[in-house]
Parts: C-alpha cells; structure tokens; sequence
C-alpha cells in the first residue's frame, strides 16, 4: 500500500495544452474517482501516473519516492484497462500469472497468489478456459486478477466497466469497491460516469478542461458545487440553471426570465443590486403547487415510482424535474423552488458565491 502525490502535473502535445498544474494527494488505502466529460484530460493524467506518459512538467511521488522519469515496470502499479487485454493465446491461469512468471516468482508462489485472486474473483471455475470463451465481465474479472495477484502499491482502472452492459456494469463495480475495501491498495479509477463516480470514490476529481475543477467527497460535491460545470455535471438529471440578477440590499435574486423573487435563506450574498447571478436548482429538488415556475411539459418519463418531467419556461429556457409519482403528462404545471435547496453561482465566471452571514 502507499500513498500518491502529484504535484503541478502539465502535460502538452505539441501546442495542445491538456493538463493545466494539477495537484492531488492520496491517502495510503484510499479510493479516488477521476471525472469528467470526453477529453478532459483524465486518462492522460492516470497515464502519466502509471509511466505511460511523461509529464511536460510536475512531479509524481508513491509511497514517497519520485517516480519522475521512471519506466512503468519500475513504478510498482497495476492498471485495469477497458479493453482487457487479455492474451488470446493463453489460458486465464496464464494470463493471470504471466507478469508473475516474467519477474522469476517460483512456481508455488504463483499457483498460491493465482488461486488466491481467482477465488476472491469468483472465478476459480474458469482458469484453464480461454479468453475467447469468457463472457465480457468474466475477462474483466481476469483483467483484474491478473492485477491483483501483482501485489501492487497501487491500482489504476481506466474505464474498465465501459464495455459492458448496464446491468453489469452495476455489478462489476460494486464488486471493485468490495475487493478495494477487502485490499486496502490505494487506487485511482478513471470514468467518464458520474454514478460510477458517485458511488465508487472516497474521494472525487472532477475534471474540466485539463484542470481539477473540484476535489471532494462526493455528496460534499453533490451539496456544495465549486462552480456550475461541476454542479452541471454532478447529478442525473443535470441541475437547472436559471439567470438571475441581484436584489437591492443583496437578500434576494430576481429570475430574469419571469421576474419571481427568491429570497435566500442562510444569509446575505454580497455585491451591488444588479449582478448577474446564475441560480441552480437539481431536478429532484422541484415541487408541483402554486407561485414558482410556470412550464410547459413537452415530454413525460415514467420510471415506475418517479416521473422525469422535460419542460420550457415562457422564455424559452429548457427545465427538468423529477417528481414522485406516474400520474402527469404534457402541458401546463407551476414548479415550486424550495429556498433552502438553491445554489447561487456569479453569472459571470460561474463559481460558487456562499453565504456571508
């Protein structure tokens, strides 16, 4: 087990800038989800951890050692990868046990470390199979078996569940979380899935745009978003977001497009009458009743206990909310926005503005 320091990491191709400095400490036995959206530089970032990559500058330290320069064999992590890569040639027992074999382990010691990992896996049953015979969570499982029977100092998964279906998915990574916990090896997990994220991570990266644009638990970056990419990008469905202007003596925003005043309630934003504002509201925080928001519903999704309402303001702006029930469809509802489930956010450069009394 270690712990993981990145300190100032950049990295560039050329002229394209894709890390801008990014900074993160890892506790030794923690595990920390790495977010965000196609492009945001994530898996270049796991990449230049694992030795894949160099870093244009930064440094990177495990268990208190400078791994800077350092050849991938030399670093002592494992990485789980989306596509397997599994041998085809070889049996799952082979695949499992090649990096063993290669590093001179005697025979016992890998027959015990294979056996060992298999039976965590589940998938003692299958060692003298194929990969050509294995369904897609089974080459997963020996995907990161043949990680675990490494011993590492540290686990680096780069999206590994996303070839699989919904269902397995659900599966697959509630079982990386057990074996995680079960271990204890510090870890990093690359997705580009916010409920992956959500309910994997110790601790949440969010990336934006080669930058960490939040680092927290996750229901702290649930509650309490730094900005509104990351408030945006957090949640299913996507918070709302509504233009706003402040209030003369800064105790409350006017929505732009209809003029409702809403009053904050855990005190007074500062700045002058005027400034824009971006207010946020998730979905599952909206109610239907009387003196909100009127929408049109344009579409309905009934999931069983809950509804997914798709709706427009008279302005034009797009809104969604989650309600209980199956009993709506479209037309006209008044939204209720419950005050103490507002995020307030500057309209300009869109962090986050908290309270001041």
């Amino acid at each position: 087990m270690a712990t993981l320091h990145l300190q100032d990491i950049k990295k560039s191709f050329g002229a394209t800038h894709v890390l801008h400095g990014v900074n993160l400490d890892v506790a030794d036995g923690e595990m920390i989800v790495i977010v965000g959206a196609s492009g945001c530089g994530k898996s270049t970032l796991l990449r230049i951890v694992a030795g894949l990559e160099t870093e244009t500058s930064g440094k990177v330290e495990i268990a208190g050692g400078d791994m800077t320069g350092l050849e991938p064999a030399d670093r002592d992590v494992a990485m789980v990868f989306q596509n397997y890569a599994l041998y085809p040639h070889m049996t799952v027992f082979q695949n499992m046990a090649y990096g063993l074999k290669i590093r001179g382990m005697a025979k016992e010691e890998i027959a015990r470390r294979v056996d060992q990992a298999a039976a965590l896996l589940g998938i003692g049953h299958l060692l003298q199979r194929r990969p050509r015979e294995l369904s897609g969570g089974q080459r997963q499982r020996v995907a990161m078996g043949r990680a675990i029977v490494r011993e590492p100092k540290l686990f680096l998964f780069d999206e590994p569940l996303s070839n699989l279906d919904a269902k397995l998915r659900v599966e697959l990574r509630a079982e990386i979380r057990r074996l995680q916990r079960r271990l204890g090896v510090t870890s990093l997990f690359v997705t580009h899935d916010q409920v992956e994220a959500m309910t994997l991570g110790d601790r949440l990266v969010v990336m934006n745009a080669g930058r960490a644009a939040q680092i927290a638990t996750p229901m702290e970056i649930w509650a309490r978003p730094a900005d509104t990419y990351v408030a945006g990008f957090i949640g299913s469905p996507s918070m709302n977001f509504l233009p706003a202007t402040l209030e003369a003596g800064g105790g409350a925003a006017r929505l732009t497009g209809n003029g409702l005043v809403l009053p904050f309630v855990d005190g007074v934003r500062p700045g002058p009458a005027g400034r824009k504002l971006t207010i946020g509201i998730r979905p599952e925080h909206l109610r239907l009743g009387q003196g909100g928001l009127d929408v049109t519903a344009e579409l309905v999704e009934p999931l069983g206990g809950e509804s997914v309402i798709h709706g427009r303001l008279a302005d034009g702006t797009g809104i969604t909310a989650r309600l209980p029930g199956a009993a709506y469809s479209d037309g006209a509802m008044n939204l209720v926005l419950p005050l103490e489930a507002l995020h307030v956010f500057d309209g300009e450069d869109g962090k986050r503005i908290e309270p001041t009394g």
